[in-house]
């Protein structure tokens, strides 16, 4: 289960870019209950997500050359220089160097053999994601790409992930957990080919605590739905939705362990 208790390879943060970040902050509110938090006048619509006071993400402007708006999730890493280093080695691309966020830490922006953008972060004064695994927080980060096999095989080599094959219907399901403890308890995410009109990406998952009424307010503020809502057996009831800008991003209400 993804948690704040961050080892290598899990995901630590999570921001969106967005060309009108204060249209943004105010859908994201609307669907979560979030709130906004400005880092100043001088930021340029940079600010926090958070929810009772801790932190769950951040929004930023979207500034990188021809890319569209997107949420971006970064894994955690004891070596920002070198896991960058290991990411081209194994068939990777730089689309930033790394780069220290002044004294919070040091981040690199890549992306994987399949097209897949993701970030890493080499945590000092901020370690991350305050919230995890709760209504309206992050609760699970899925890869999708053409090749799962062999982007698997990157992953591996730059954080030491472990991998389960589980059966889903039309599909095969790949279980990702970070190096360290239980491998059930350590899993944090999913692996999965390409659907027909998909494009390579993380795609995160925040906990929901009715998807139905989330996907409601995505649309009555200016969202659309990607993935209408279903139950997912022995999984829960998710769905795919995407903001006003396009940024997809995905509900889930996870079922019950006892039901």
């Amino acid at each position: 289960m993804l948690s704040t208790d961050f080892t290598t390879g899990a995901p630590s943060w999570l921001d969106v870019a967005s060309p009108d970040t204060a249209a943004s902050a105010a859908f994201y509110t609307a669907v979560f209950g979030w709130t906004f938090e400005s880092a100043g006048p001088e930021a340029d619509g940079f600010g926090f997500f958070q929810k009772d006071g801790k932190t769950l993400a951040a929004l930023g402007r979207l500034t990188e050359e021809g890319a569209s708006p997107a949420w971006t999730v970064y894994f955690q890493t004891p070596d920002a220089d070198a896991t960058t280093k290991a990411a081209v080695q194994h068939g990777g691309t730089v689309r930033a160097e790394p780069f220290d966020v002044m004294d919070a830490g040091r981040m690199s922006c890549l992306t994987d053999p399949g097209g897949a953008q993701f970030a890493v972060w080499q945590p000092a004064t901020f370690k991350g994601l305050e919230k995890a695994s709760e209504h309206d927080t992050l609760c699970w980060a899925e890869l999708h790409v053409a090749d799962p096999a062999g982007v698997l095989a990157f992953y591996r080599a730059l954080f030491g992930w472990r991998s389960q094959e589980m059966a889903m219907p039309g599909m095969t399901y790949t279980v990702l957990s970070t190096a360290a403890g239980d491998q059930q308890d350590a899993s944090f995410g999913g692996l999965a080919g390409l659907q027909e009109g998909m494009k390579p990406l993380w795609i995160p998952y925040f906990d929901a605590a009715e998807t139905d009424a989330v996907v409601a307010r995505v649309r009555e503020n200016g969202g659309s739905v990607l993935m209408p809502a279903a139950d997912v057996p022995e999984v829960g009831r998710m769905a795919w939705l995407a903001d006003p800008f396009g940024a997809p991003f995905a509900v889930i209400t996870p079922r019950p362990p006892s039901a």
